[in-house]
């Protein structure tokens, strides 16, 4: 994963997820055992699923050493914007 990777949507968030993954070889039904979390809900997230509850999402993060950031927005596309609603 590269340090600047940026996601936007729950898909993009999904995909990020999805790719570190599979760069650590590990299953959805892994990552959910050290998540805590259960497959399908691994899966839901990695298909962008917009109703993740952000304590899931976190579990998640910390599963794959990942962090969440907040930062001020990078100029991007108005379609950017347009995905979100």
């Amino acid at each position: 994963m590269n340090m600047t990777d940026l996601a936007r949507t729950p898909k993009q968030i999904g995909s990020l997820i999805r790719r570190t993954r599979k760069n650590l070889g590990w299953s959805q039904t892994q990552l959910g055992e050290k998540a805590g979390l259960r497959q399908e809900t691994v899966s839901l997230i990695e298909t962008g699923k917009p109703a993740t509850k952000l304590e899931t999402l976190l579990a998640i993060l910390a599963a794959l050493n990942l962090e969440f950031r907040i930062a001020r927005r990078s100029k991007g596309q108005a379609s950017d914007i347009e995905e979100l609603f």
